[in-house]
């Protein structure tokens, strides 16, 4: 429901030119899904830095309860609405080229029964990364030869150099391009080519996930785009990106990816 910003008043008329304009004090304004995610939120601009700031330290939002800041469904919708305009910008890369490392994982506690990658609860994340620089990751229903291939097909360019491990499903990227299967021994690649790029952000994507004590699996997408967003800038201050992209885009842009279709 569309509240007008000056008093509330919740009706109101469409003018031609797609603004409203409300019955009470006739201020004209944008509908709440064509405003920015910035200025969706009724909350002081102070307010909102504060809560940004949090986010972007990685301070979980149980762990802001105490601040007293806003109401938790509000802080908790806030930190979604972020972390789907990180999700929404890490989409819009283009395929990768040159030498890229590809390899798949696991994410999810400990759940009793079968193991591996048939285990119950788990959410299977296949990962591209650019050597030394930049990495995509896409959740995947099942580990299935069809699926990895469609999204190496879809975010890579032909020709790249393929690093990859020795399962099989990845034998016919040498039609794509140049493809190098690395071999362990003991846990270390034999010879000089490695996976150690993509091996290395699974650990950091893990322990990152870690501290937020369980993700709901139809909001998981979103914490792999914060991931992936947070990673990809690793060397840049996150907090102007971050207040731009949210000043940028609006609500209904994200909504669309706010939670994953099954």
């Amino acid at each position: 429901m569309n509240h007008c910003p000056d008093c509330s008043y919740t009706r109101s008329w469409t003018l031609a030119d797609g603004r409203l304009k409300c019955k009470r004090c006739g201020k004209r304004y944008r509908s709440m899904q064509d405003r920015s995610v910035w200025h969706f939120f009724r909350l002081s601009e102070n307010i909102k830095k504060q809560l940004l700031d949090y986010f972007l330290l990685g301070v979980p939002s149980y762990r802001v309860r105490f601040h007293d800041l806003v109401c938790s469904a509000t802080r908790e919708r806030f930190f979604r609405a972020v972390r789907a305009a990180m999700a929404y910008e890490e989409q819009l890369r283009e395929p990768f080229d040159g030498l890229v490392e590809c390899d798949e994982t696991m994410f999810g506690g400990y759940r009793p029964g079968k193991t591996g990658w048939g285990a119950a609860g788990k959410i299977i994340v296949f990962g591209i990364l650019k050597r030394n620089g930049i990495v995509s990751l896409f959740p995947v229903k099942q580990r299935r030869k069809v699926e990895i291939v469609r999204s190496i097909r879809t975010h890579t360019k032909p020709g790249s150099l393929y690093c990859t491990d020795e399962w099989r499903a990845y034998a016919s990227l040498a039609v794509r391009g140049d493809h190098v299967v690395v071999t362990k021994a003991r846990g270390k690649p034999k010879g000089k080519e490695h996976i150690n790029g993509i091996e290395g952000f699974w650990n950091y994507a893990k322990h990152w996930l870690y501290t937020y004590r369980g993700v709901p699996q139809k909001l998981f997408h979103l914490y792999l785009g914060e991931v992936s967003y947070r990673t990809n800038r690793r060397d840049e201050a996150l907090f102007p990106l971050v207040h731009g992209l949210l000043q940028h885009l609006t609500m209904e842009q994200i909504d669309r990816i706010l939670v994953q279709s099954n």
